[in-house]
């Protein structure tokens, strides 16, 4: 996968948070230009031949692309498509606030087959408590429309939903539902051991549980095979002795790169929160090639190909083999890196332990099923 970055027309206090710990991005160009769009085109073709790979997702987003306008859209995606045929078969999705989108928008996701990801937090009270725009404004109204053309003009859209603490995670799934959504993707919000002090002073030692346990009863005694949500599917198949198709669980390899507006090429955009600059990694689609991340250092190499090892203190418990330790982002702190176990460990293990007693899957039964299927599928 390739996820292709460019600029946002809100100034909500989630980017905020994402953002603080990086200035870098701030001098970057507002849009990408057709220049680093071909050297794009032309890094991800030379890795598709080198790696025999068939098939590609290309995603745009953040923040907010429907910036660079239909046009330069139509022409990057065009462009795309054409510069990678013969070569990998290309799949289109975009990340949007929604706000922007027309029929005219509609009609050209229709025209090139991308899929719509909306971040939206629940209703508008939970939206506009965090999603304002320059003014201060709230933007649900807007966004509400946006995905109410998508619908009338028959765009796939899924919601993005960054888990709001303190809210009820119910109404917020409910909502969400109402507006016609059938793919919700909830996120667990980016705070690292150095940050998190001050959420649990607020909001308790397992906000993120006390959001997700009652959503997750609620998916699963309505129908879970007609609303996916993507936590829920990959903690099931974990438990069920599968791999991860997720990067919040699991420590799969990410298996995707971002291409930044100036050309920078980077592993994971919210290493940003982290320190200052770690997110860059000084690579770039005009002098290098995306496999180099690779070489640039093990931890660099292990989350782009290998999966990173598993936090020392994650040993003892009974979800290290599912679990691994969580999101890499949230295992950070300035003083031991990554070889922590994710700032939300309390809430993943609540999470883990309540699918297990739904499944009635225990601990043994899911490493004898992920034995098997090893034996059957060598990973």
């Amino acid at each position: 996968m390739f996820k292709v970055a460019s600029r946002c027309n809100l100034n909500c206090s989630y980017c905020y948070v994402y953002n603080k710990g990086d200035e870098t991005w701030r001098d970057r160009p507002r849009f990408m230009s057709d220049d680093v769009v071909a050297a794009g085109i032309d890094r991800i073709r030379r890795w598709c031949e080198q790696a025999e790979q068939r098939r590609v997702q290309v995603t745009f987003h953040g923040g907010e692309p429907l910036l660079a306008g239909r046009a330069r859209f139509d022409r990057w995606c065009t462009a795309i498509r054409n510069g990678l045929a013969g070569t990998a078969d290309v799949r289109f999705n975009i990340q949007t606030n929604a706000t922007l989108i027309d029929d005219d928008w509609a009609e050209l996701f229709l025209a090139h087959g991308i899929e719509v990801g909306v971040s939206i937090d629940g209703p508008a009270a939970v939206h506009d408590a965090q999603r304002v725009d320059i003014h201060g404004a709230g933007s649900h109204a807007r966004v509400v429309r946006g995905v109410e053309t998508l619908h009338a003009h028959g765009v796939w859209a899924g919601a993005l939903a960054v888990i709001q603490l303190g809210a009820d995670g119910v109404a917020v799934h409910r909502h969400l539902r109402s507006l016609g959504f059938r793919h919700v993707n909830y996120l667990l919000p980016d705070f690292t051991h150095d940050t998190i002090g001050p959420v649990r002073a607020q909001f308790g030692a397992t906000p993120v549980a006390d959001y997700l346990l009652p959503l997750f009863d609620e998916w699963w005694f309505d129908d879970p095979l007609r609303i996916r949500i993507p936590l829920f599917v990959a903690v099931t198949r974990l438990l069920l002795g599968g791999a991860s198709n997720i990067d919040m669980v699991g420590n799969e390899p990410f298996g995707f790169v971002f291409i930044e507006a100036d050309g920078a090429i980077e592993d994971l955009d919210s290493l940003r929160v982290c320190r200052n600059g770690m997110a860059g990694t000084g690579l770039n689609v005009f002098t290098d090639e995306a496999s180099d991340i690779a070489t640039l250092s093990s931890v660099h190499r292990a989350a782009m190909f290998d999966g990173l090892a598993v936090p020392t203190a994650c040993a003892p418990c009974p979800e290290h083999a599912t679990c691994r330790g969580g999101y890499l982002t949230h295992r950070y702190s300035a003083a031991t890196g990554f070889d922590n176990p994710s700032v939300w460990c309390a809430d993943l293990l609540a999470l883990f332990t309540h699918a297990r007693e739904r499944l009635d899957v225990d601990v043994e039964e899911t490493a004898v099923r992920r034995q098997a299927l090893e034996q059957m599928v060598p990973r």
